[in-house]
């Protein structure tokens, strides 16, 4: 996973709809009262949160210390703790795992769903929905065009997110001995806030792309992609970034 400073305050005020449409996904995940559901990436708590209002027991970790500070701070009935994705400690101890944008962050897929199935009691599901194939295209082209075009291109960090297919995903599920009961990559154009959105989105989730570069270099790339951007995604003073989301439910059998 990039190392990355989240900026808590900004991440809940500028890219809310990142718990807003995780919502959704709450749908799949059905918690039940009395289940025992570990929130993976649970960021600063508002959907671990949701999820203790159907009675289930509800426990968040994320990676950033700054995102679990956040949570204690607002959500004072829900277990929160620090823990690395591809480190979970737990043996067979949750009915269910679920994770809203999370994924799509962590390098070690394997260490990830290992930890993942060993976590899960027998028949306890994994609901998750994370950056698919083809996700935020737009902005990524945008970045590295510009970079190249200011001759910048070798300083950027280009492997920007694990994005897989559908294919991809439910074949490293079944390798590490899960049942895929649905797995789907769809389009959902997301709005930005503001006629600054793109650069508070590239400011917040793309940092780690510009970790080899100056701040004035990077300044320069961040502009550049920006102009390239706008004709095709600024409309009446709103932005539009292109995500494509990959939701999946499999079943430790």
């Amino acid at each position: 996973m990039p190392e990355i400073l989240w900026d808590s305050k900004l991440y809940d005020k500028q890219h809310h709809f990142v718990s807003a449409y995780g919502m959704d996904v709450v749908q799949w995940l059905a918690p039940k009262p009395g289940e025992d559901i570990l929130d993976l990436g649970c960021g600063t708590g508002q959907l671990a949160a949701q999820i203790v209002e159907s009675g289930a027991e509800v426990f968040g970790v994320d990676a950033s210390a700054e995102m679990i500070a956040e949570a204690k701070a607002n959500y004072l009935n829900v277990g929160f703790e620090v823990v690395d994705a591809t480190k979970l400690p737990y043996k067979e101890l949750f009915d269910a795992i679920f994770s809203n944008a999370t994924f799509h962050w962590i390098e070690d897929q394997e260490a990830l769903l290992k930890g993942v199935y060993n976590s899960l009691k027998p028949n306890g599901r994994l609901v998750a929905e994370f950056g698919g194939k083809g996700n935020v295209k737009s902005i990524t082209d945008a970045l590295t065009v510009s970079a190249k075009n200011l001759g910048l291109l070798e300083k950027l960090t280009t492997n920007f997110w694990f994005f897989p297919s559908a294919a991809t995903y439910t074949t490293l599920l079944e390798k590490q001995g899960f049942e895929v009961e649905q797995a789907w990559l769809f389009d959902r154009p997301t709005k930005l806030i503001g006629e600054d959105g793109m650069l508070k989105w590239i400011n917040q989730f793309a940092t780690h792309v510009f970790k080899n570069l100056s701040a004035d270099e990077a300044e320069a790339i961040k502009s550049l992609a920006i102009e390239i951007l706008k004709p095709n995604y600024l409309r009446n003073g709103e932005w539009t970034a292109d995500y494509r989301r990959l939701r999946i439910k499999a079943y430790k059998r």
